[in-house]
Parts: structure tokens; sequence; C-alpha cells
């Protein structure tokens, strides 16, 4: 199944504009959300094909909310890829365990995470 609609989830506005721009011109169609009860919500309105996961955030973490997301059998089957700012091998590690399928650090780089959409896909 090709990725078509994809759901960001990052607290930092400016970031959330910099990927929605990037994956737009890509031929993606983005919903965003700042937090993981926003991210429960946009979910509840329409399943994406992915997610783009921040770690960092106030509340629940990336992590966190990756678990809840990977263990609710209604979003189990969407891949979620870690987009964070945590380059440690430790935090990938911990990233894959909670249930994501990839993880990129920050600043993105486009090819990089186009290549792994498309692996997703």
């Amino acid at each position: 199944m090709a990725i078509k609609k994809i759901l960001i989830v990052d607290d930092s506005k400016t970031e959330l504009m910099y990927m929605t721009d990037l994956l737009v011109k890509k031929g993606f169609a983005v919903k965003t959300a700042e937090n993981a009860e926003d991210a429960f919500r946009r979910l509840a309105e329409e399943k994406p094909d992915m997610i783009l996961m921040d770690v960092v955030m106030p509340g629940q973490n990336g992590f966190q909310l990756t678990r809840a997301i990977t263990r609710d059998p209604l979003y189990a089957d969407v891949p979620i890829i870690m987009c964070t700012s945590k380059n440690q091998e430790t935090d990938r590690v911990w990233g894959m365990r909670q249930g994501a399928k990839d993880y990129i650090t920050k600043p993105v780089d486009v090819g990089d995470l186009m290549v792994k959409i498309k692996a997703l896909g």
C-alpha cells in the first residue's frame, strides 16, 4: 500500500510547518498534532497511512505515545517513524522497542526520509 496520508506529531510549530511544507511538496496529504491528545483526536478523524513522531514533547512523550498507538488494535497497523533530535543509539533502540518501524534524526535529510517512507509503503 502506497503511503499518501501522513500524520506529523510534534510540539514545535516551526517543525510542523517545515515538515508539512516538505511533505506536501512531495505529494503527501498531511495532518498535524501538537501533543498526544491532539494525535488521538486526529487518528479518530481519519486514519493516516503513516505517522512521523517527535520524541520530546510536554505531557506524554513520543516514546509513550508510540507505545500507546502501536498497542491500540485500531491503529497498530499504522507505521510510525520517530523523527527527533535525540540521536543516541539507545534512543533509536528504545524507539524501535516501543513499536516504531524506523528512526530518523533532525535536521531531517529529505532524501533519507523519502527512502524510509517508500520502504514502509
